[in-house]
C-alpha cells in the first residue's frame, strides 16, 4: 500500500509538471487558450491556424472591436503596398463604424465574422452561437452582398460546438501561427521582429486594428515580407476550401 501512493504521489507530480509547463508555453508564446485543451484531448476539433503550401505565401489579418482611430491609414497603407488582406469585424463595431465596413468592403479587403458582442464562445450555446454568427452576418452581407464564410471566435476561444457549429453555417473557423501581440504594446521593434522572426509559408498573422503602433510596424513589416519575397493574400484566398485535414498543430494540409 505505500508504495501504491509513493507511486501515485510521483504520477500526481509528473501530471502537475506538465501542466504547468504546457500553461507556461501557451501564454509566452502567445497562443491561443484552445491549443492547450489540445495537449489533453485527440478528440479536440481545431480551427485552421496555418496552411500546408510549398509557395511563399501568407495572410495577414486584423481583428477590430474596439476603436478605428487608425483604421482609415491601415488602408492607405495597405493600398500603398497593394496588398489586401481580411478584416474580421465584430457586430457592435460594426454599428459604431458602418461607413468603415464600407470603406474596408470598397478597397477590396475580405470582410470576416469576429461574432457579434465578443463573447467567449466556447460558454454559448449552440443557439447563442448561431445568432452570434448570423447578427453579424446579416449586417456584413448588407453591405458586400455575399455571406461571410470566414469565422475568428473572439480571444481565440473556442470548442468543438463552436466549430461544428460554425461550420454547419458554412465557415471556415480561423485562428492564426503568428500572434503579434501588438495589443499588448511593446513598442514597434518588438512587433517586427516577432513577425518577421516567426512568419513561415503558409502563415495567418494576427494584428489589430487599434493597436497603438499599427501605423508605424505595417509599413516595415511589409517592407520585411516583400524583401523575403512573400506574397500576401487574403485569408479566404490562403487556406483550402476541401480536400483537407488539419493536423494536431492546427495546419491545414491536402489530402494527397
Amino acid at each position: 500500500m505505500r508504495i501504491f501512493i509513493i507511486k501515485r504521489s510521483l504520477f500526481t507530480q509528473l501530471l502537475l509538471v506538465i501542466i504547468l509547463v504546457a500553461v507556461s508555453v501557451v501564454y509566452t508564446q502567445g497562443y491561443t487558450p484552445g491549443v492547450l485543451s489540445v495537449l489533453f484531448n485527440n478528440d479536440r476539433k481545431l480551427p485552421i491556424y496555418s496552411v500546408e503550401t510549398s509557395e511563399k505565401v501568407i495572410a495577414i489579418s486584423f481583428d477590430a472591436a474596439y476603436g478605428d482611430q487608425y483604421t482609415m491609414e491601415i488602408l492607405e497603407i495597405l493600398d500603398k503596398y497593394n496588398v489586401k488582406t481580411t478584416f474580421f469585424l465584430v457586430g457592435f463595431w460594426i454599428d459604431k463604424y458602418p461607413d468603415m465596413l464600407e470603406e474596408i468592403h470598397r478597397r477590396g479587403h475580405e470582410i470576416g465574422n469576429h461574432s457579434s458582442t465578443h463573447p467567449q464562445m466556447s460558454k454559448l450555446t449552440e443557439s447563442e452561437i448561431i445568432k452570434e454568427l448570423s447578427v453579424t452576418a446579416d449586417k456584413i452581407k448588407a453591405v458586400t452582398g455575399k455571406d461571410p464564410i470566414l469565422f475568428r471566435p473572439p480571444f481565440g476561444d473556442y470548442n468543438n460546438r463552436v466549430i461544428e457549429t460554425a461550420r454547419g453555417l458554412g465557415y471556415y473557423t480561423i485562428q492564426w501561427d503568428v500572434d503579434s501581440l501588438d495589443w499588448k504594446e511593446f513598442g514597434v521593434d518588438p512587433v517586427v521582429d516577432r513577425v518577421l522572426g516567426r512568419v513561415n509559408k503558409g502563415s495567418i498573422v494576427l494584428f489589430h486594428n487599434n493597436a497603438k503602433y499599427v501605423t508605424q510596424f505595417l509599413p516595415r513589416i511589409l517592407d520585411g515580407l516583400i524583401a523575403e519575397g512573400y506574397s500576401i493574400v487574403p485569408v479566404s484566398k490562403l487556406i483550402l476550401k476541401e480536400n483537407y485535414y488539419i493536423d494536431h498543430t492546427g495546419r491545414q494540409k491536402p489530402i494527397n
